[in-house]
């Protein structure tokens, strides 16, 4: 996949099949979607493109309003990689550029820049200032010959079983399996390990604490996990299997939210590694025990559990 950035200066596409989107996650949806996008290109013996923006667009039309993403734009580049695409365009996403007449989008930023022999697109897309372009617009241009303009199925727009809000939902209320179903791919994160208080340690569960390395990174609902563990000490890629804990630890009085994995049968020192996490399914929730012998006790639980999902690749 060639990825570009700067849009001043983009490549001579060849007979450029185009779609364009936040492309959030990257979930089975997005997949149809993408898969269309290939069919095309292979049956006009043209490139695949697909136009993304960052950062989020909402941050810049709604200054101020937080957005929690299911992938970074980093994850995203990595995922569409995968998929196979020949393009992929990140376009910085300003308010200048939020302000372009749907019109201008459509002359000076569609058909200058990319001049797409096909566009698939969805039946409600929206475009340009206020939101003011729609797909009756691209019609007209279509008519006129700027390009060849092909609808994504409403089948595929309007299925509420595969939405990046719907996922986003289910991460948010601790539904792993079934935002993992959705996506086709187990969700993870990447964190860095910092020191923390070192009190798992001293009831035979040394954790890994983390900080995101992304703000925007979507945080999955308080409650223990059971996970598997990505990284690369010593030149040799390692993914091991752990549980988590995301929460505030109430049986010892905390009050500040933290990530904390135990990576079993590991006992590397991997302070500043960064590490990514990818999380298979939900254990229980976080819950404030009577002293230390009882929640060592209930982790001896979910060590057993996580084990069971772990080895035997079940989902909840």
């Amino acid at each position: 996949m060639n990825l570009h950035k700067d849009i001043e200066h983009l490549p001579q596409f060849k007979k450029a099949v185009i779609t364009i989107g936040t492309f959030d996650g990257v979930h089975q949806g997005h997949q149809k979607i993408i898969d269309q996008l290939k069919t095309e290109a292979k049956k006009t013996g043209g490139e695949t493109v697909i136009i993304t923006f960052h950062p989020h667009p909402r941050k810049i039309v709604h200054a101020g309003e937080e957005v929690r993403l299911i992938t970074t734009i980093e994850e995203r580049i990595e995922l569409l990689s995968a998929a196979g695409i020949d393009h992929l365009v990140i376009v910085p996403f300003t308010r200048e550029f939020s302000e372009l007449e749907p019109r201008d989008y459509v002359e000076t930023f569609l058909k200058k820049r990319f001049n797409p022999a096909v566009v698939i697109i969805g039946y409600d897309h929206k475009f340009g200032k206020g939101r003011k372009g729609d797909y009756k617009l691209l019609e007209d241009y279509s008519a006129k010959g700027f390009f060849t303009l092909k609808e994504i199925p409403q089948h595929v727009i309007n299925d509420s079983t595969v939405s990046s809000t719907r996922i986003r939902d289910y991460i948010q209320n601790g539904e792993i399996g079934n935002a993992n179903s959705l996506l086709g791919y187990e969700f993870n994160f990447e964190g860095l390990v910092v020191k923390g208080d070192q009190r798992g340690r001293t009831i035979g569960f040394p954790t890994a604490n983390l900080e995101l390395t992304n703000e925007e990174k979507i945080v999955p609902d308080n409650g223990v996990y059971a996970v598997t563990v990505s990284f690369t000490p010593h030149a040799s890629r390692l993914t091991l299997k752990g549980m988590m804990n995301i929460g505030v630890r109430p049986t010892v009085n905390g009050t500040k939210k933290t990530i904390e994995v135990n990576i079993f049968n590991f006992s590397e020192d991997i302070y500043g590694e960064k590490i990514r996490v990818y999380i298979r399914s939900f254990l229980r929730k976080e819950k404030k025990f009577s002293g230390v012998d009882e929640l060592r006790s209930q982790l001896e639980k979910d060590f057993t559990a996580a084990n069971v999902i772990l080895n035997e690749g079940s989902a909840e």
